[in-house]
């Protein structure tokens, strides 16, 4: 049985085929640390000039790019044809594409969450009843990390047909407080006491200045609104 199997061997270890299997260890040993560090600078320096999201798609396209390009080399020293393989992968995507319509929608609604934009990586949203801060908008679906630290994905197409709140998409924003007082309690005071408080507060901003509204004759209280502006960057402080 040892007689046959060797001479099997001897006659797939040819020098050609030897030379063969050395250029695509070569292309693979090089090739994919060179590739994951040239996708690696592009993303630096990408992040300078663009925003951490366009940074981190540029990264990704260059690693996907790469791979295939070197894989198709690597076929192409192993003996395979590509206009064989090309056709074989025109008829397996035209199946893929039918068996994966969700797929397409979400990259589809990808395209159109990249293009207008309206939340980046690192902005904190809430869609339904998630909340969490962006990590990453990919082509099939957006990565959040909720503030108990779970991690959550959400489809695109599923972003598209909801209602997005962008929690910090602007420089500041308003923290209301309701607020409930006896009516024997002398509204000009409890004006006072509201501002007093929002001046000692160091995260409140002095302009646009805190707002205090009568909103309600309560069935116990007069019911105020208290409105304090701060910078998206304390909003969790």
């Amino acid at each position: 049985m040892e007689e046959p199997m060797l001479g099997d061997l001897s006659k797939f270890l040819t020098p050609e085929n030897l030379a063969a299997l050395i250029r695509v260890a070569l292309m693979l040993g090089i090739g994919f640390p060179l590739l994951i560090t040239i996708a690696a600078l592009v993303g630096r320096t990408a992040r300078k000039r663009l925003t951490p999201q366009s940074s981190m798609l540029a990264k990704k396209l260059i690693l996907y790019l790469g791979t295939v390009l070197l894989l198709i080399m690597v076929l192409s020293q192993l003996g395979f044809k590509l206009t064989a393989l090309l056709g074989a992968a025109g008829i397996a995507g035209l199946a893929i594409g039918f068996a994966a319509q969700t797929s397409v929608s979400n990259i589809i609604s990808g395209v159109f969450l990249i293009g207008e934009r309206p939340f980046e990586v690192g902005d904190l949203i809430k869609v339904g009843d998630t909340l969490g801060t962006v990590l990453s908008i990919d082509l099939l679906s957006v990565k959040l990390q909720t503030l108990d630290n779970q991690f959550v994905r959400l489809p695109n197409a599923m972003l598209i047909g909801s209602t997005v709140v962008n929690i910090t998409r602007f420089p500041i924003r308003r923290l209301d407080i309701n607020v409930g007082v006896a009516y024997k309690e002398d509204v000009s005071h409890v004006r006072r006491v509201l501002f007093g408080i929002a001046r000692k507060n160091p995260y409140c901003l002095d302009e646009p200045e805190p707002l205090v509204l009568f909103t309600n004759f309560g069935d116990s209280a007069l019911e105020f609104l208290f409105g304090v502006w701060f910078a998206k960057a304390d909003y969790l402080t």
